[in-house]
């Protein structure tokens, strides 16, 4: 019998013990580095103060608490919240350091559920859903009437995003002085969407009555006047930008979404860095669902209808629909063929 044997194989008067004798009482643990168990518990923050991201640039998020714009901190995510994505429009709650004194951080550490998600892909092929603003309640998709000329295809699929991410879609018309709005408003009259003309000699009293106390982002196509548009709503702006956007290292504000505060109540998003949305991630029940009137005809659709009528689906249940669903059935199909069609500009 070897020494280690002896020394080990033993009881407490020295006897050899048989295989049958041992209990765990017998089994030697080395302590070491692994040795202590990994609670997972994580605290509470009972004492969280909440708050709005109104800025994101490079691991850092402004936010403003209570919903105070003068209120405004800088922070970044709590470790326990790993990847967890954080942003514009998403409500927060937040410990640590919230004087907002310069040179002070906080940390999120949580995110609360999101009423509404404006998605998008990079382009119809891609899987990976980005999630670009959160809990907007309104989307104000900014379209000049001329220089340039108005596409459907971007508004289309605007629509389309709005519908599914349950936000109220709202067609805004800049450069009225150029050419008229009343046709191209009517393009999108049968889908019961508020058109509001906002050109630069236009007042701004209906469309800041809508945006009060609402929390909207703004998307368009570079050069349709949405800067102007921002500038004319939110005066101090430029301002404004400046202070959320100091989150970082000082990177300029114009790939970035940044929410700005109303005078009179509510906030809007800013959304430069859009230019095309990709639909990957939506299918047509999707977009039809958003309507009422139509989400209940296709449920006797027959299976894989695209819901796109004759030739490609002679059997689909919208078209026994009379009166203005049926005429909704042709608007909600043009926004269909826009998916498509893959027609963003």
């Amino acid at each position: 019998m070897g020494r280690h044997a002896r020394e080990f194989d033993c009881d407490t008067e020295g006897k050899l013990l048989s295989p049958r004798q041992y209990d765990e009482s017998d089994v030697r643990v080395r302590p070491g580095r692994g040795s202590r168990p990994r609670t997972k518990t994580r605290p509470e923050h009972l004492s969280a103060e909440s708050g709005m991201v109104v800025s994101k640039d490079r691991g850092r998020w402004g936010c403003v608490l209570g919903g105070d714009p003068d209120r405004l901190i800088v922070t970044m995510r709590a470790r326990e919240l790993g990847r967890t994505p954080i942003v514009v429009g998403d409500q927060v709650d937040i410990v640590g350091d919230l004087s907002g004194k310069t040179d002070t951080l906080a940390r999120i550490v949580r995110v609360s559920e999101r009423s509404t998600v404006l998605r998008r892909t990079a382009d119809d092929t891609d899987p990976f859903e980005r999630i670009v603003v959160a809990n907007a309640q309104q989307l104000l998709i900014v379209v000049a009437l001329a220089d340039p000329p108005p596409r459907t295809g971007f508004v289309e699929r605007a629509l389309v995003a709005a519908y599914v991410g349950g936000l109220t879609p709202i067609v805004c018309l800049t450069k009225s002085d150029l050419e008229p709005p009343e046709e191209f408003a009517s393009t999108f009259a049968d889908l019961d969407i508020q058109v509001v003309v906002a050109g630069r000699d236009d007042p701004l009293d209906e469309l800041t009555q809508i945006l009060e106390h609402k929390l909207t982002a703004l998307i368009g196509h570079s050069g349709v006047g949405k800067s102007t548009l921002v500038n004319r709503l939110v005066p101090d702006a430029n301002r404004a930008v400046g202070i959320v956007s100091g989150v970082g290292k000082g990177r300029h504000t114009s790939t970035q979404s940044v929410a700005l505060p109303l005078a009179g109540g509510g906030w809007v998003i800013d959304t430069p860095g859009i230019r095309s949305f990709g639909l990957a991630h939506i299918s047509p029940e999707n977009v039809v669902a958003a309507f009422s009137d139509l989400a209940a005809a296709i449920e006797d659709c027959p299976r894989g209808c695209t819901h796109l009528g004759p030739p490609a689906d002679p059997e689909c249940k919208l078209d026994l629909l009379e009166g203005k669903s049926a005429r909704r059935v042709v608007a909600v199909r043009q926004l269909l063929e826009a998916i498509k069609s893959n027609d963003q500009y």
